[in-house]
């Protein structure tokens, strides 16, 4: 089939598997921080705080992480940034068990973690080519991975939200710590051909310095990047003020809010099948614009929502619109990345997608301390259909400057012909 068809490649397939097993932990993970968090506390500012923690490092670190994801053995890295991870959860483990758990634990060791994806995340997303060789089929493999990535998050949180309200939250991050063996014995058995680095005597200034350059110089990157992170930013809102929702709008325990999380998922999940089975290009530019509009519209509804029914359907949609726009933003820039700046490119992709939702968690849990919960995802949606706005004004500049990257690389009469499906996801649409 041609929606899988990267699982030719062996080194794919392990990650997947293992990948898979080790992200139905993390999606626990996220779930019983959230909860425990708030329950500990009982404060919509401690949210904030908490998501803060966990991703800020990330935009502080993240060009630092590209620069080693292009000039380091990526396998050999990944394999050090999960054995870290399992043992950050295995300690936030005993803590919880044990009774000992305070926020500020919590805190710190999000801190951590924030660190260790800082590395992990731009080295695991420029890992694909390697994996599957054939650019070509990167297109595909980034939906793949993707779906991989929404079949976790919808896994995940519904068992969270069932083991914290049996056993509790120390359930959820030892199973997490425990799933990161999967995936670090399947990037022990992959074998990867080794690509051309750069020197040795390559300084790590120069390097960051070159990656930041070659982002903000080019116009479809840029433009991307920043909607991206604006997305991100507003997104962050929905997802730490999830427990207040689910306790306090809504009524619910712990497993009402691992449903809530299970619905975005679904939701993202029908977005990644939908990329990884697209056989044309055509409207790829606008699908940027109106998925952040669908999230942004849906984000709203949800806010005025009482009901499990239909918060859970809305989220559904919410789920769609974030998901499609992040896979097809990551389908674009990958593909038109030079391949010796891919791992700093995606160290910005990671920046706008992940380093910036600390931003949005923060303000979010100090929005919601003064006017609510609700009206703050009211407020985070006016600023993304305004984002998304300005993007699609930008449409025409952006076509016409990703165009002769196509024709240089061949691309345009390949997507023309339906022969390349990498291209498809990526050609611009027609003016």
């Amino acid at each position: 089939m041609k929606i899988f068809r990267a699982f030719g490649y062996r080194n794919f397939r392990l990650f997947f598997v293992g990948q898979g097993i080790s992200m139905v932990g993390t999606w626990m993970q996220a779930v019983a921080s959230g909860w425990l968090a708030y329950r500990l506390t009982n404060s919509p500012f401690m949210l904030g705080i908490v998501g803060f923690s966990s991703q800020a490092p990330i935009f502080l670190l993240g060009p630092l992480g590209g620069f080693f994801a292009d000039t380091g053995n990526k396998r050999r890295i990944l394999i050090v940034t999960q054995a870290i991870s399992m043992v950050q959860a295995i300690v936030l483990a005993a803590l919880t068990l044990s009774g000992k758990i305070e926020v500020w634990h919590i805190i710190v060791l999000g801190v951590v973690l924030g660190c260790v994806n800082s590395f992990d995340m731009p080295v695991r997303q420029s890992f694909i080519v390697d994996m599957v060789e054939r650019k070509e089929i990167l297109g595909n493999a980034i939906a793949l991975n993707s779906l991989q990535f929404n079949v976790a998050r919808l896994i995940g949180p519904s068992i969270a939200g069932i083991l914290i309200a049996v056993w509790g939250e120390g359930v959820c991050f030892l199973i997490n710590g425990l799933s990161f063996i999967a995936v670090i014995l399947s990037l022990a058995a992959m074998r990867v051909a080794l690509r051309e680095s750069k020197p040795k005597n390559y300084k790590v200034i120069e390097g960051i310095r070159e990656g930041f350059n070659y982002v903000s110089k080019s116009i479809p990157i840029r433009h991307i990047l920043l909607l991206l992170s604006v997305v991100s930013v507003t997104g962050a809102s929905y997802v730490v003020l999830m427990p207040i929702f689910a306790r306090d709008i809504i009524g619910g325990g712990p497993e009402t809010l691992g449903f809530l999380m299970s619905s975005a998922g679904i939701g993202a999940l029908g977005a990644t099948l939908y990329l990884a089975s697209r056989r044309t290009v055509r409207g790829l530019g606008r699908m940027l614009v109106i998925s952040a509009s669908i999230f942004a519209l849906s984000l709203a509804a949800f806010s005025f929502s009482k009901s499990l029914a239909v918060s859970m359907t809305v989220l559904v949609i919410t789920g769609f619109g974030v998901m499609a726009h992040m896979a097809a933003s990551n389908i674009i820039l990958q593909t038109i990345a030079d391949d010796d700046k891919r791992g700093r490119m995606m160290s910005f992709y990671t920046m706008a997608f992940i380093g910036t939702a600390p931003i949005g968690s923060l303000l979010s849990g100090i929005m919601a301390s003064r006017i609510g919960a609700s009206n703050t995802l009211v407020v985070c949606a006016i600023l993304c259909l305004a984002a998304s706005a300005v993007f699609a004004n930008k449409l025409p500049v952006i076509r016409q400057a990703i165009r002769p990257i196509y024709k240089k690389m061949g691309i345009i009469p390949e997507v023309a012909s339906g022969l390349n499906a990498v291209n498809e996801f990526s050609r611009p649409p027609e003016d």
